[in-house]
């Protein structure tokens, strides 16, 4: 038999009757049946009086339970009259027939899992579970979602038929860091089962930080002091705990420092005097790097230029300058040009020459000299002449642009070359005395000659030639007194001491000529240039033509001892 669960309790199924050709009370008599809680046997008489059994549902069915009530349970038995009785059986197998009286149940009343961010598009997620007890259409369960954002359908997918919830499109842990799906099962009827999956995103360092340059000069003066603000900035990192913290820094090279203001706002500020003349552009590079495992990390670059201030005075080329200029020189010829460099930048480091105030021969060094203001070019604004002037000493002022000026002088030297430009002069004898007839030399002085020059005449020339005669005659002299000498020692070493008894007197003279040899000696010395002509007597010296004295402890050795 075929029966439906839902059978009510008390509902009747014919049965199958027996058989029995014996007649009387050998005949058919009675039906029992065993086997089973759920049914009982019921006879009913029929028109003619036979018996019909009837198989009642004495107890609900539950096809989960018992979906079969087998043979080996179940059994009719019929009994006739006769003696002995005889009986049949029969097995009766009744079949539960499927209702849909069990809705889907989930596995669990909730779901929950974590899943990082940077999970691949997909991925499953988490699979839901959902049984029916029924079985067929009725234990066939599909899945859906039950409420949802657009957010949320946006982003996961759920399988009808196997429950997966699977990753659309990629997480964002900065857009969303969880969301709560609520899913249904049902079965093909109307029953159904709820249950809630929550899923939670964690993050993962996957943001760069974010620096952002609020404010920034473009250019600071190098007179700026220390701690000037140059720039503000702001970095954020959207990622979270170790991941979204942002250290800033700056390059170690650079004459600049971080200070943090609050919270994630910075400054960057001079940590030092500037020097145009060493860096003139700064290229500042600002770092904000994360706590990730790799790090992340940004940059900003601040260009900054640094202005100049007149700070520098200008430099010459040179310590100082001199030059040599030929005389009877062409009116504005060029004598040689200064220059001075200046460190500074644009008009500061202009630099603009003028010679300092002085005079010559009581004119004004501007009407000998003049310097060109842009190019540092001295030039001669007059023919200069050697008998004149022989040279120049003045000084060359450089001065800068700035305001206010700074500047520095060098001494400039000029010296004038003589040239081969004036004849010979007579000075002596005066015209008048040189008509004259007693005049018998000429002497010739250079037109350059200055007043109070020596100059040679014939009385001097006289002069000088008497006193060579005597010089000479002297010299004579002391000759033949040392040859007598000479011939007397060598008598009286040959008579052995003949001449020890002569008295030392007869000597004196001897030793009176030495003496004055010793002190008397002259120099004359002539030259070409009348004014340097000189006659110049020197201090005494000694011509030890005789010999010496003997000192006064020692004898003699011409003389015997007294």
């Amino acid at each position: 038999l075929r029966m439906s669960e839902m059978t009510t309790p008390g509902a009747r199924f014919p049965l199958p009757r027996a058989y029995d050709p014996d007649m009387g009370q050998s005949s058919l008599q009675s039906y029992e049946l065993s086997g089973d809680e759920h049914f009982s046997l019921a006879v009913q008489a029929g028109p003619g009086g036979d018996q019909r059994p009837e198989l009642v549902l004495a107890k609900a069915l539950d096809r989960e339970e018992a979906a079969v009530h087998a043979l080996g349970e179940l059994v009719l038995r019929a009994s006739d009259g006769g003696d002995p009785a005889r009986t049949g059986t029969a097995r009766i197998r009744v079949a539960v027939v499927d209702a849909n009286d069990n809705a889907p149940v989930f596995s669990q009343a909730e779901y929950t899992v974590r899943v990082p961010e940077d999970v691949p598009v997909g991925s499953t997620l988490v699979t839901v579970t959902a049984t029916d007890a029924d079985e067929g259409q009725n234990g066939h369960v599909k899945y859906s979602l039950k409420k949802q954002t657009d957010m949320a359908s946006d982003i996961f997918h759920l399988d009808t038929e196997t429950g997966a919830i699977k990753l659309l499109r990629i997480l964002d842990f900065e857009e969303g860091n969880s969301y709560e799906l609520e899913v249904q099962a049902h079965d093909s009827g109307a029953l159904f089962d709820t249950t809630k999956v929550a899923i939670t995103v964690t993050d993962v360092n996957d943001n760069v930080p974010e620096l952002t340059v609020s404010s920034k000069l473009n250019e600071i003066s190098e007179d700026a002091p220390p701690g000037t603000v140059v720039a503000l900035l702001n970095v954020h990192d959207r990622d979270s705990g170790a991941n979204g913290e942002v250290r800033c820094s700056l390059d170690e090279d650079v004459p600049f420092r971080l200070e943090k203001s609050f919270e994630d706002y910075y400054r960057v500020v001079t940590a030092q005097k500037l020097d145009r003349e060493q860096v003139s552009e700064y290229n500042v590079t600002v770092r904000a790097a994360d706590g990730g495992s790799p790090a992340l990390q940004s940059s900003a670059v601040l260009a900054l230029r640094v202005l100049d201030v007149n700070d520098n005075a200008p430099v010459f080329a040179q310590e100082r300058y001199s030059a040599r200029l030929a005389e009877n020189n062409a009116a504005g010829a060029l004598v040689l040009t200064v220059r001075a460099t200046d460190a500074d930048w644009g008009q500061n480091a202009r630099v603009r020459y003028r010679l300092s105030e002085g005079r010559v021969r009581g004119a004004p060094l501007s009407s000998y000299v003049s310097v060109q203001a842009e190019t540092g070019a001295l030039y001669a604004l007059r023919s200069f002449d050697y008998e004149e002037v022989r040279e120049l000493e003045l000084w060359v002022r450089a001065e800068d642009g700035g305001a206010p000026a700074l500047s520095s002088n060098v001494s400039v030297r000029l010296l004038i070359v003589d040239e081969n430009d004036n004849a010979p002069q007579v000075l002596y004898p005066p015209v008048a005395a040189a008509s004259g007839a007693g005049w018998s030399g000429v002497e010739l002085a250079p037109r350059s000659s200055e007043p109070g020059a020596l100059v040679l005449t014939r009385w001097l020339v006289l002069a000088v030639g008497a006193v060579s005669c005597l010089f000479v005659g002297f010299l004579l002299l002391l000759l033949a007194l040392r040859v007598r000498r000479w011939r007397r020692e060598q008598l009286l070493a040959a008579e052995s001491g003949a001449l020890r008894g002569v008295p030392v007197s007869h000597f004196v003279g001897i030793d009176g000529v030495r003496a004055f040899l010793q002190s008397y000696s002259h120099e004359v010395s002539l030259t070409a240039d009348s004014r340097k002509s000189q006659l110049r007597f020197s201090g005494g010296s000694c011509c030890d033509t005789l010999p010496a004295r003997p000192p006064p402890d020692e004898p003699a050795p011409l003389l015997g001892e007294e």
